[in-house]
């Protein structure tokens, strides 16, 4: 594979992490906050929410500041699963 194949294939494989991992990573932190914070539940959703923008953005940012394309996914898989063990312990109880 040539050097601008390889170059493309990596920068296409950034913006999906950036795109896809960036919108996975917002979704599961908002889940994940609104079940471990102290707040009642809808203002504990409510500041789960106002957080995506924030995990969006740095999750964006790793995308591109990694070194590899394998170490960004290997960020963004690792932030999934952080923010997704938060809701293990319990869950949404359902009216």
């Amino acid at each position: 594979m040539t050097g601008a194949v390889a170059t493309r294939r990596d920068v296409a494989a950034r913006i999906v992490a950036a795109a896809a991992g960036g919108y996975a990573v917002s979704n599961v932190a908002a889940i994940g906050l609104a079940h471990v914070l102290p707040l009642p539940r809808s203002d504990a959703v409510m500041a789960g929410i106002l957080t995506t923008f924030l995990f969006y953005g740095a999750a964006v940012v790793w995308c591109f500041g990694a070194r590899t394309v394998r170490q960004a996914w290997l960020g963004i898989l690792l932030a999934i699963a952080a923010f997704g063990a938060l809701t293990l312990p319990g869950g949404f109880e359902l009216p």
